[in-house]
């Protein structure tokens, strides 16, 4: 008879153990998002920051043995999911834009802002000023604050650079604080975030350039990103623009990202399908063909409803639809000191209920392994299964549906990340 493997760590008795497991090789599609594998008086076994054993409290304690060193997690009748995964972050930035709420609320649009100066290009100017060990202190309690909410990994993009050596300064410190934080962190080159004041006067293509005969390789030389992303939207970088860096990056090595039709309906979404990219993000104004071309090409919809919110639009991403067409689907918070200065991805749980008319299982598919298929991490997290890293949240919540109906409050009472208690206990 085989021996019970020793423990270091025992969750036991959740009221919901949450696992969203049988995802792990594709994203759930359709109506796959509503299974989410709910488990009562449930419990996970954890050996070296990893998942040896998960069902209910019964049938995991006849697996394994404890020792006098065995942490144990009482999660005594509440909700347990996997650490939550947000795959669209600008987390790494200098300064605030609160002077633009009021701009907003003037009716200035998004497009506006920026074309006057602000936006984007005010972050710019504050993250070029700022040294590495500013950024990284500054990375650090925001991180701080995404991890208390029950963020466990995330993407995180350059893009507030816009020039060589600003760029590398931004993913260099994304990969300290990936190093020297417990949230992992996963770097997305985005040079092209943003055509700089000092190309923006008749020389875009300048600009465009830059990010592929310098940028581009500098960052692939260094092995700095994992993804590289591109702001296609009026104005900004055109769907041949675009193209043109995507493609040049997937040259290099780079997994595709874009930032899609978030304004204008502008081809985003048939652009990621056709490069091939593992993401489209935004995708308010997203065209049927979009739809049915991404769904078509395995492209993964993160949708960022915050985003919607904050800039008080009317048109939220048409999440249903989506749905519908077997697109899958992500959430994510797009943390920015600008259109969404929210890294809650609990609030952003709330909204997509609300406005993208999800459901709360749809929802926490969306936030944990659909969210880790985004970025390409669903074989180690994502989901509460053997074998996987051991990052789990612990909610003061009944069940899983009081999570986005109580959204607003921090509901979070343990965070367990890689088999450490890391939020309470």
């Amino acid at each position: 008879m085989a021996e019970k493997p020793l423990v270091d760590l025992l969750l036991l008795h959740a009221g919901q153990l949450v696992t969203v497991a049988g995802a792990s090789a594709s994203p759930k599609r359709g109506a796959e998002m509503t299974q989410i594998g709910v488990i009562e008086d449930g419990a996970v076994a954890v050996r070296g920051g990893v998942i040896v054993a998960v069902g209910t409290t019964r049938e995991v304690l006849a697996k394994v043995e404890s020792y006098l060193d065995t942490r144990v997690v009482d999660a005594g009748g509440k909700v347990v999911l996997p650490g939550l995964v947000d795959p669209h972050t600008h987390l790494v930035f200098a300064g605030s834009r609160e002077h633009e709420l009021e701009l907003k609320l003037r009716g200035m649009g998004y497009l506006d802002i920026l074309k006057a100066g602000g936006g984007i290009l005010s972050t710019v100017r504050a993250a070029r000023a700022a040294g590495k060990e500013e950024l990284v202190l500054i990375g650090r309690k925001y991180l701080d604050q995404v991890l208390s909410q029950g963020t466990t990994t995330a993407e995180v993009k350059s893009g507030y650079g816009l020039t060589l050596e600003d760029e590398i300064k931004t993913l260099e410190v994304i990969r300290e604080l990936d190093r020297s934080h417990p949230v992992d962190l996963v770097p997305t080159f985005l040079g092209a975030h943003a055509i700089p004041e000092e190309y923006n006067r008749g020389n875009p293509e300048g600009y465009v350039n830059l990010v592929v005969e310098e940028m581009l390789p500098a960052v692939a030389r260094e092995g700095l990103a994992e993804f590289c992303d591109v702001f296609c939207e009026e104005g900004v970088f055109s769907v041949e623009q675009s193209r043109r860096i995507l493609l040049a990056a997937k040259e290099k090595g780079f997994k595709l990202k874009i930032h899609a039709d978030e304004i204008v309906s502008l081809g985003g979404g048939e652009l990621a399908a056709e490069v091939g990219a593992v993401s489209a993000d935004h995708l308010m104004a997203v065209s049927d063909q979009g739809i049915e071309q991404m769904a078509r090409n395995g492209t993964i919809a993160v949708l960022l409803p915050a985003t919607t919110f904050c800039l008080m639009g009317k048109q939220y991403a048409p999440a249903r639809k989506m749905l519908e067409k077997g697109l899958p689907v992500a959430l994510a918070s797009d943390f920015n000191p600008g259109s969404s200065p929210v890294n809650s991805l609990q609030v952003v749980m709330g909204i997509a209920c609300r406005q993208l008319k999800m459901t709360p299982a749809e929802v926490i598919s969306a936030v944990t392994i659909n969210a880790a298929h985004a970025i390409g991490k669903a074989a180690e997290v994502g989901s509460i299964e053997v074998g996987k890293k051991a990052d789990l949240v612990v909610f003061d919540a009944p069940t899983y549906q009081y999570l986005p109906y109580r959204f607003g409050t921090n509901l979070v009472e343990t965070v367990i990340k890689a088999g450490q208690i890391v939020v309470g206990g």
